[in-house]
């Protein structure tokens, strides 16, 4: 997948064309550019913008289009009149995904677009807009409509509709103390996204919100569920935002529970055969982090890794809370055993348990059909035999299967320290 971003270059590395190609780096997508402008800024302050010349912004949008299939775009930073027409002659035409972050003003101060250039840019960029990702006060620039109450929101979300934009999202109109709202308009609808208001001041959320709902629309999900990914990332991404220059924290693409179990699964999908060990219910991979409470605390496929003829592939997004079962399963061993922190289950082969028997790893079991009545009632099997399993045990099981009961699949669960460490013993079995 290719997805082009279309900004400003910040040096800080913190928003722009450098944010979104971190961004795009972690969902494992190649990232093309197109530089509006180049800007002198840190994290502290924003110095002098300079936009670029005309002929150079037209090479690289034609040499762009000429060598690669765009999957999706994102505009962000356009500063002038000049360049916001040279865009839309260009993209206009373009049948693929466009999100538009209508960057205004940095986190740091400065003007990423002149005053005299708005009125153009809702001309000419907002009817490019597949979705359009205004703040509370860049709407209300957009729409010039002061947002003093909840009833003027959906107002200020249909004018700037009417501007061209097939979907709008006006994020932060509303926080409370644990809470923050977005405000979505679809074509035929209108709703709010509740998420985790997170007390921090950042530089490059909004960055990392358009360039995860491009990402999201370019593998062709629906709009609502676009948003909620994009405002899930964003969040982990504030989250784990880090002060590295001597002013605001700069976000943190990926977390790193994220960014090992995303490598994992790559080199997983790619072991030779390895559609032989899906499941008929599929397969889960789980990451947890330290000590997790609930299976939010646990990333996993939203989906799950599926086959597609003679190979295995990933139907899904990785999300924490993305897992039910496989996820259960880690929280139970991690109660005992809290170094083992990720879980995979693969396809029960006599073959796999004779491999697994003759390594070196430690191997336990239980028996679904001695599961209780009330457990079966209450769905909660899976607790009930990882407890099983594990109860009499001095040392951590590498391995946990059963094999199965009257119209339960058997199954193996692979558990490990490290998406890696599961990889490693995944090698030695399958």
């Amino acid at each position: 997948m290719n997805l082009l971003s279309i900004g400003g270059s910040d040096p800080s590395s913190g928003a722009g064309i450098q944010s979104d190609v971190k961004t795009f780096s972690a969902f494992n997508v190649h990232g093309l550019t197109v530089i509006t402008a180049i800007t002198s800024q840190n994290t502290s302050n924003f110095g002098t913008t300079e936009p670029v010349s005309q002929k150079i912004l037209k090479d690289q949008i034609e040499s762009i289009i000429a060598d690669f299939k765009i999957d999706g775009i994102k505009i962000g930073m356009v500063y002038s009149s000049q360049i916001i027409k040279s865009l839309h002659n260009k993209l206009r035409k373009l049948k693929i995904p466009i999100v538009v972050d209508p960057v205004i003003k940095s986190t740091t101060g400065g003007m990423l677009i002149e005053k005299s250039a708005i009125s153009d840019f809702q001309k000419y960029i907002i009817p490019l807009a597949t979705v359009i990702t205004p703040n509370k006060y860049e709407a209300e620039i957009l729409s010039k409509i002061k947002i003093t109450s909840k009833k003027l929101i959906p107002k200020v979300a249909k004018k700037i509709q009417k501007m061209g934009a097939k979907n709008v999202v006006i994020t932060g109109v509303h926080t409370s103390d644990k809470k923050i709202l977005d405000f979505v308009l679809e074509k035929n609808k209108e709703y709010y996204i509740s998420g985790e208001k997170i007390n921090k001041i950042n530089h490059g959320s909004g960055c990392n919100y358009s360039a995860a709902i491009i990402f999201a629309l370019a593998k062709n999900k629906k709009i609502e569920e676009s948003l909620r990914f994009a405002q899930q990332f964003t969040q982990n991404s504030i989250k784990n935002a880090r002060k590295v220059g001597g002013g605001i924290a700069i976000t943190e693409i990926q977390d790193p529970i994220h960014r090992d179990l995303s490598k994992a699964i790559e080199k997983f999908i790619q072991i030779k055969n390895i559609y032989k060990s899906i499941p008929e219910c599929q397969i889960n991979y789980v990451y947890s982090k330290q000590k997790p409470k609930s299976i939010k605390d646990i990333l996993g496929i939203s989906g799950r890794i599926v086959k597609s003829g003679n190979s295995a592939t990933v139907a899904g997004e990785l999300s924490y809370g993305g897992s039910k079962h496989v996820a259960t399963a880690l929280l139970i061993m991690n109660k005992k055993y809290p170094k083992i922190c990720s879980a995979i289950n693969i396809k029960y082969q006599d073959s796999t348990i004779s491999k697994i028997k003759k390594s070196e790893l430690i191997v336990s079991s239980y028996d679904r059909r001695e599961e209780p009545k009330n457990v079966k009632i209450k769905g909660s099997t899976i607790e009930w035999g990882i407890k099983q399993a594990v109860k009499n045990t001095t040392r951590v099981p590498d391995v946990i299967y059963h094999k199965g009961d009257f119209g339960k699949e058997p199954m193996i669960i692979v558990f490990g320290e490290t998406p890696d460490m599961i990889l490693k013993k995944i090698t030695k079995i399958i």
